[in-house]
C-alpha cells in the first residue's frame, strides 16, 4: 500500500462519471488516478502501482476484460472492483474467475461503491509484489485485435 492516502486507479470512459468517482473517492480519503481507456489503465497500473482498481468493462480499444485478463496473467495482487452496466451472470462469473473482488452493476449507490473501494484499497493483505511481472499479453502501443 502506498504511504499516505490509498491510491485507486479509476478506469472509466464517461467523463461525467470520472468526475463523480473522483470527487467521492477524494472525500473518502483516497487518491484517485484516472484513466479513460484500457491501454492507459495497464500502463498506469504498471507505473503507479495503485492500491485498488475501479474498472469499467466497456472501454474503447483495450476493454476492461482485457485489462482484467492482463492483471490476472501478470499475477498482480491489486484488488479490482468492476463497475459495469453489464449485469448478466456470465459476466459476473467471468470477473470472479479473473480475480475481481467485487462486481457492481450501474447504476449503483455511490456510497456502496465508495465503501467497496475503500475496503479493497485498505485491505492489508493486498500488497504489490515488487518482483518483475510478465508482459500483459499485448503491446501498449498497438491495437490488440
Amino acid at each position: 500500500m502506498a504511504i499516505g492516502r490509498p491510491r485507486v486507479l479509476v478506469v472509466e470512459d464517461d467523463p461525467d462519471l470520472l468526475v463523480v468517482f473522483r470527487v467521492n473517492l477524494v472525500s473518502a480519503g483516497l487518491e484517485p488516478i484516472l484513466a479513460a481507456d484500457g491501454r492507459t489503465a495497464v500502463a498506469r497500473i504498471q507505473a503507479e502501482r495503485p492500491d485498488a482498481v475501479l474498472l469499467d468493462v466497456m472501454l474503447p480499444g483495450v476493454d476492461g476484460w482485457q485489462v482484467l485478463e492482463a492483471l490476472h496473467a501478470m499475477g498482480d495482487p491489486v484488488p479490482v472492483i468492476i463497475a459495469s452496466a453489464k449485469k448478466n451472470p456470465e459476466d459476473i462469473a467471468r470477473a470472479e474467475e479473473l480475480g475481481a473482488v467485487a462486481y457492481l452493476v450501474k447504476p449503483f449507490d455511490i456510497d456502496l461503491l465508495v465503501d467497496t473501494v475503500v475496503e479493497a484499497a485498505t485491505r492489508p493483505a493486498r500488497r504489490w509484489d515488487l518482483a518483475p511481472r510478465p508482459d500483459p499479453g499485448f503491446e501498449l502501443g498497438t491495437d490488440p485485435a
